[in-house]
Parts: structure tokens; sequence; C-alpha cells
């Protein structure tokens, strides 16, 4: 994945193109950040494809986030830029599970544990985080899990 983010900035520097260029850094640099913090913490080399996926959501997140309160406060030029910003980070993020992917994943893991009510959530929760990091979107996959344990 680092490969791809560092081919894609040198194409972007050589297309002039300054806004993708400017996400792109951006994106280096928290991964970056990741990379050093994991290293203080005795992490090896840095972060994994897993964890760059799932700092990549936390990424287009908190952009979605500051998009809506741009349109709500009535400046659509900057929604349109931090949506911009969302096109090119979602290029590099893993392909995200469909619903029915991901309803099965989660009835394969409750199956697995044996979690039999809400009480086991956290187990549930654990063990999909473990195996779907980056590929499963948790805030959907709670209320799923949730409608799992309680059916």
């Amino acid at each position: 994945m680092r490969e791809e983010l560092n081919a894609a900035v040198k194409a972007a520097m050589k297309a002039g193109d300054k806004a993708r260029l400017s996400t792109l850094r951006m994106m280096t640099s928290a991964i970056k950040d990741k990379d050093i913090a994991a290293r203080t913490e005795g992490g090896g080399e840095g972060i994994s494809d897993a964890a760059i996926g799932e700092l990549l959501s936390k990424l287009v997140k908190s952009r979605e986030d500051s998009a809506k309160l741009y349109d709500d406060g009535g400046r659509p030029e900057l929604a349109a830029k931090e949506r911009e910003e969302i096109a090119v980070i979602r290029e590099f993020m893993p392909r995200q599970m469909e619903e029915a992917e991901a309803k099965a994943a989660i009835a394969a893991v409750v199956a697995e544990l044996g979690a039999a009510g809400p009480k086991d959530m956290g187990r549930v929760m654990a063990a999909l985080k473990e195996r779907f990091t980056g590929t499963m979107d948790f805030g959907k996959a709670s209320g799923l899990v949730k409608a799992a344990l309680t059916a």
C-alpha cells in the first residue's frame, strides 16, 4: 500500500495536480505519524497495511463530518473540497464489505465463539476487528452484531 501511495505522489507531482498531491501528502504524513508512534511503542518497523486501511477509514470519516458541517454552515465550496479529498483517499482503501457479506461474517464469528446474547458483544466485536480491520465498517457492524445476538 505504501508503494502505491508513493507512486501516486510522484504521478501527481509530474502531472502538477496540486489538490491531489496535497491530499496524498496528508495521507503519507498521517501514516508516518502512526509509524513513529508504533516504533516508540516497540512495534517494529511501523504499522501494517490493515492498520493503514483503518487509518484511511478514519480520515474519510473526519472529512465526511467536516463536509456535513460546511454544508450546514452554508460553505458548499469547502464541502466540495472535503469530498474531493474523500475520493482520493478512497482510491487507496481496501474494498469494503457489502452488508450481506458483513452479516455472513458476523454469523460465522457468532457461531464460532458460541456467543449467545448481548453480553458477548464485546468478544464478537473484538474478533471481527482482529479479522476484518479495514474491510468492515464497524459502525454499521455493531448494529448488525447486536441484532444477531438478540435474535
